[in-house]
């Protein structure tokens, strides 16, 4: 372990982060009402440029008469390569009541991008003299940003949260591709005459983790643009949990109980999770440093696995 030690990420369940544009006022009190984590009022490419306005307004109304529960609440605003975001910073922060929890910075190319933010969120919390400190998270859209997504994840002491966002990336990267995450047709490899689909966005995703594990933010995979095939969700949310993502985007109501079954530890995994410890607590009684579970070895690093199992298991049931 190095000298410095790496930070936790925020303590609180995101396991699926339900999309909807805040021009569309009819979803509000679904979404609300939805079983997912973090709810996301979408100023950005959802909306309009004529909507714009409105669906600000609508936010802010939403934000303030809404019972949101327990869920954690953001509002993605505009890029700042637009006119737009400045004026959803301030009117959030100014004519909001106190229940917003993070802003969401789109295509992040860079640290200054989030220091950009964080000084005008800064001011207008100094200003209004306000005790709770708005959470940033952003989303990796770009070549410029996972090039520099390091720098990002560390910008800011606000940054709770980083996503991959695959089609604007796919776009930035010229990658041969009109569809948003999953496998692609085109991306395989043949033995034995046999195609084999790989996942064009594994070294993304990994690059994110490190980053986000790095510094203590949570890593989260973004959308699944085809909300008919539920075992392609399925597939990618699993992919993106083995590599160490704790949730995925829902662009549907259909999809969030998906990605809360793939982001929920089972029954089954929290079990060993526990007999893993137990077992690891006998053999240190032995004045052992590894011991054996069902014929494999176990040691001090099998410790830090299960706890990562049993705890995010605990933060879900005690939310």
């Amino acid at each position: 372990m190095s000298f410095r030690l790496q930070p936790p990420a925020p303590a609180r369940p995101n396991r699926c982060q339900l999309f909807g544009p805040a021009s569309n006022t009819k979803l509000f009190e679904k979404m609300a009402a939805s079983a997912a984590d973090v709810i996301n009022l979408d100023l950005e490419d959802s909306v309009a440029p004529s909507d714009k306005d409105i669906a600000r307004k609508n936010a802010i109304e939403a934000i303030n008469d809404i019972d949101w529960g327990k869920k954690t609440l953001s509002v993605r605003i505009n890029g700042l390569d637009s006119p737009y975001w400045y004026k959803d910073v301030v009117d959030l922060m100014e004519q909001t009541n106190g229940r917003l929890d993070m802003i969401m910075i789109p295509k992040a190319g860079c640290g200054e991008d989030i220091y950009a933010v964080d000084a005008l969120v800064s001011s207008i919390e100094a200003a209004k003299g306000s005790d709770k400190r708005i959470a940033f998270e952003c989303i990796i859209e770009s070549a410029a940003g996972i090039s520099h997504v390091e720098d990002i994840a560390k910008a800011s002491p606000r940054m709770e949260a980083i996503s991959l966002g695959a089609a604007d990336f796919a776009a930035s990267m010229g990658m041969a591709t009109t569809g948003i995450g999953g496998t692609q047709e085109a991306y395989y490899m043949l033995q034995d005459g046999q195609k084999y689909w790989s996942d064009p966005w594994h070294w993304a995703t990994a690059k994110i983790v490190a980053a986000c594990r790095t510094h203590g933010v949570l890593p989260v995979d973004g959308p699944f643009g085809d909300f008919s095939d539920d075992e392609g969700f399925r597939a990618q949310a699993r992919r993106a949990l083995t590599l160490g993502m704790v949730g995925k985007w829902a662009i549907h109501p259909k999809q969030i109980a998906l990605s809360n079954e793939v982001f929920t530890p089972s029954a089954e995994a929290v079990q060993e999770a526990r007999e893993i410890l137990q077992a690891m607590e006998e053999a240190k009684a032995r004045g052992e440093g590894a011991t054996t579970y069902k014929g494999r070895l176990v040691d001090i690093a099998s410790i830090k696995q299960a706890e990562v199992i049993v705890k995010s298991a605990e933060m879900i049931k005690n939310q």
